[in-house]
């Protein structure tokens, strides 16, 4: 909370057990004002996505929150769902009902564009999906960047990709539309792969969740539970909070390590494809030497977490203590 004014958030999701956990995480906290929700492909279709965003809210008691679908497929490449990590529904194959209430009548970049522009503060942007509905709105609407105070996406990775040695997911997903949102001319943090699996919820924790009874604590446990790889066989895991880290940090700027520093995402066909490239060199190199500097956008890279910080802060707010 600034000033003891809530944040405007808006949230660009492919929902998903980890954005489910984020939304829980969102919807409950009280420094959070989340004005939209937008769907894009991603872990599941889109249509699955806006189901499972729909769910969701509903369990969480938040359907009053205005949700959009958005892009059905990236600016360039195929659909490419995860739906191996997240399951055939997206949402960890859990049987969660059909929500009752429909997305809104309008498509997620013009739910964007107006939710944007309406806020009576700057909002602060958080896509943690690949990012063509950012990359759409910001070619298509560009006077929005006046109005967003800042966008915080997960995305990325300085070290090792999941999708490729290299490449995260939502980034190798839609390469052309990160190099996009690195475009946009508004602050940025980068929440990538080097902080997201680190945060990791105690398997007491997750157990506790499982076995409450308000609804939407048993699904953050199950959806928790799902997260870890071990649930095969250990009837107690730990659970990754994944994509909610992002949403930490906009509550919590402070628990990350950050360093402000030039990125670019590698479009070229090939094994590289979809790398987030974070430049972490003290000096200039031969190549800024012979060839000249390039302008490349400054981010605000994540490069450390304080992992139980972000886990006492989710449980708090999503067990309402």
């Amino acid at each position: 909370m600034t000033d003891g004014q809530r944040i405007p958030v808006i949230i660009d999701c492919d929902t998903g057990v980890d954005d489910a956990l984020a939304l829980l995480f969102a919807v409950r906290h009280p420094a959070l004002d989340v004005r939209a929700i937008t769907c894009v492909a991603g872990n599941t279709d889109v249509d699955g996505v806006v189901r499972n965003t729909l769910t969701v809210l509903e369990v969480a008691g938040a359907g009053d929150i205005p949700v959009a679908r958005g892009a059905e497929r990236p600016l360039i490449e195929p659909v490419r769902t995860a739906r191996h990590v997240h399951g055939q529904d997206g949402m960890g194959d859990l049987g969660l009902p059909a929500p009752t209430r429909v997305p809104v009548d309008v498509d997620a970049v013009t739910l964007l564009r107006r939710e944007i522009l309406a806020s009576p503060r700057p909002v602060t942007l958080i896509p943690m999906a690949p990012l063509t509905n950012i990359a759409l709105l910001l070619r298509t609407h560009p006077e929005v960047t006046r109005n967003i105070e800042r966008i915080v996406f997960m995305g990325g990775a300085v070290a090792t990709g999941n999708a490729t040695p290299v490449a995260e997911f939502n980034v190798w997903h839609d390469p052309e539309a990160a190099a996009v949102l690195l475009t946009a001319g508004v602050p940025i943090t980068m929440y990538g792969l080097d902080v997201f699996k680190q945060v990791l919820v105690p398997a007491a924790d997750v157990q506790r969740l499982r076995a409450g009874t308000d609804p939407s604590l048993r699904l953050a446990g199950e959806l928790l539970a799902h997260r870890d790889p071990a649930t095969s066989g250990d009837p107690t895991p730990t659970g990754g909070l994944g994509d909610a880290g992002a949403v930490c940090a906009v509550v919590d700027p402070g628990g990350l390590t950050t360093e402000r520093l030039p990125v670019e995402v590698a479009l070229a066909p090939g094994p590289g494809r979809g790398q987030t490239i974070v430049d972490r060199r003290p000096l200039p190199g031969e190549s800024e030497i012979h060839e000249g500097t390039r302008a490349q956008p400054l981010v605000d890279v994540a490069l450390g977490v304080d992992v139980q910080r972000y886990v006492k802060l989710w449980l708090t707010a999503v067990e309402g203590a």
